[in-house]
């Protein structure tokens, strides 16, 4: 099993959302994030007041699926998210030991 952990930016959730469900993603989590990278913030001006915005918006999505789905999601990631432009986030795949299903008990890819 896998778990992938992407950061995108915001106004793409929901686009990505319908890709995963497409190609069999059954759930992930939601968390709404700030962060930097290569972005390293902007300026934004408020009132007349110049200030420094050093953590743009994110959201983090959290998903595990078995390992023969991990290449397709994460490519389904990429397609999705992509704008081409400078802070469209980043994908992380781990390895998951192990998932439990808390209602049922079910252990392991069956509990995904």
């Amino acid at each position: 099993m896998k778990f992938i952990i992407a950061a995108i930016k915001p106004f793409k959730l929901e686009e990505v959302r319908e890709a995963l469900t497409a190609i069999g993603v059954r759930g992930l989590m939601v968390t709404e994030i700030k962060g930097f990278g290569a972005q390293s913030g902007h300026t934004e001006i408020y009132r007349g007041a110049e200030y420094a915005v050093n953590f743009v918006p994110k959201v983090k999505l959290e998903i595990a699926v078995s390992d023969a789905l991990a290449d397709q999601v994460v490519d389904t990631l990429q397609a999705a998210a992509k704008t081409g432009k400078i802070g469209d986030g980043k994908i992380f795949v781990l390895d998951l030991e192990q998932a439990l299903r808390v209602r049922t008990g079910e252990a392991g890819e069956d509990a995904l």
